[in-house]
């Protein structure tokens, strides 16, 4: 049985092509179409023995891009489009209507539209997908992945804004949360390791970066709201700030709405307090000894330990800590200056063990009163699950 998966961005169409043998999930060739309606746009593929492709094409739109990722599959991958047994899609927004993956069809994909006013670089791509996937293989069925679904078992309380009841019921204000396919696919893992019944807190830190909250599995809070700038530091968004922050500077700067969205998502975050806006080059300058990035490090770290701490109230406890995604999972460093501050709970973490990058691996030490965890995040193959399970 072969699974594609497709991740629909603004301007790019990543994909990944699984041949599934009953639990046994084979990624055969995955790769991006990139810079969509942009100049110099490609699309590429690699292969299962590490081979690449890059073919530069001219992509006005996703249904170009979607007909030559197919192209690249045909050449050499698949015989025949019909081999393909179901196309899972990565959905941004689901709102307050999905509350786990659902099969696609007419209504569905109304709904994902209907919603991009919550996401709308995002699902409104996805749909034309998805209907372009429709127009090229009309009897293959399809399914979206919601990433707000693992979120919708959070409590009133947690996901409510203090706003007008209008805001609230008329304009679907609240908080919905991101990541939820890569917080559950870490969370499941960990109660693998250490049990069904726990308190857990799973950090999703790369670009973009979001806390959760779970107890038993389900989600019980997460640290971006109605859209992905809330919650901590991230590489260039803001995180929580005061509310009338962007108001202020829209009053004092005579800048548009625009102008401060494009200000808050693009140029701040760790950028804004140092200057770099990839990882990698934040780490190295603080680690050269730059002023801007140690004290720029100080109130990124700082804000994941608040995150961190404020969860540990909700749950009550808690009995793990999961690191994610690509910083997560790729910087010792990060991992210990936050850890380092949750020390007194009892935290002792492994410096050898938590050397690792990439990998699978419990980073603190046997008696550690609460455990911390590297476990790589895997979107793409929660997506292939849960379609093979609805499209079987």
């Amino acid at each position: 049985m072969k699974i594609l998966v497709l991740n629909s961005g603004s301007s790019t169409l990543k994909y990944q092509l699984f041949n599934v043998n009953n639990n046994d999930y084979e990624i055969t060739c995955k790769g991006n179409a990139e810079r969509i309606a942009r100049d110099a746009s490609f699309v590429s593929i690699k292969y299962a023995d590490g081979s690449k492709k890059e073919v530069s094409v001219n992509l006005p739109d996703h249904n170009t891009a979607l007909n030559e990722i197919f192209k690249l599959l045909l050449d050499g991958v698949l015989n025949s489009l019909n081999e393909i047994h179901a196309i899972g899609h990565r959905i941004v927004q689901g709102g307050a209507i999905f509350k786990s993956s659902a099969l696609i069809n007419e209504e569905v994909i109304q709904q994902i539209e209907e919603l991009a006013v919550l996401a709308p670089l995002h699902n409104y791509a996805a749909a034309l997908v998805i209907r372009a996937v429709r127009g090229e293989l009309p009897n293959v069925p399809q399914v979206a992945v919601f990433d707000t679904a693992f979120h919708q078992t959070m409590p009133a309380e947690a996901y409510t804004y203090a706003l007008p009841l209008e805001q609230r019921n008329k304009y679907k204000i609240r908080r919905y949360g991101a990541h939820g396919t890569s917080h559950k696919f870490v969370a499941q893992r960990a109660a693998e390791i250490i049990g069904q019944k726990h308190k857990l807190i799973t950090c999703h830190i790369g670009s973009g970066a979001s806390i959760t909250a779970i107890k038993d599995g389900v989600c019980v809070d997460t640290s971006m709201g109605l859209t992905p700038l809330a919650g901590i530091i991230m590489d260039t968004r803001c995180g929580d700030i005061d509310p009338y922050v962007p108001l202020y500077i829209m009053k004092t700067q005579n800048l548009s709405a625009d102008e401060v969205n494009e200000m808050l998502n693009k140029k701040s975050g760790k950028y804004g307090l140092s200057g770099y806006s990839d990882s990698r080059d934040f780490e190295a300058a603080y680690l050269r000894g730059e002023t801007a990035a140690i004290e720029g490090m100080k109130c990124y770290i700082y804000s994941i330990v608040k995150f961190i701490g404020s969860y540990i109230a909700a749950l009550g406890g808690v009995d793990a800590i999961v690191f994610t995604a690509g910083v997560g999972e790729n910087s010792p460093l990060v991992r210990q200056l936050v850890l380092e501050r949750l020390s007194y709970l009892g935290i002792e973490l492994d410096e050898e063990k938590n050397k690792v990058r990439g990998e699978e691996a419990e980073i603190t030490k046997p008696g550690s009163k609460v455990r911390a965890f590297v476990i790589p995040t895997n979107e793409e193959l929660a997506i292939a699950k849960d379609t093979v399970a609805l499209a079987h």
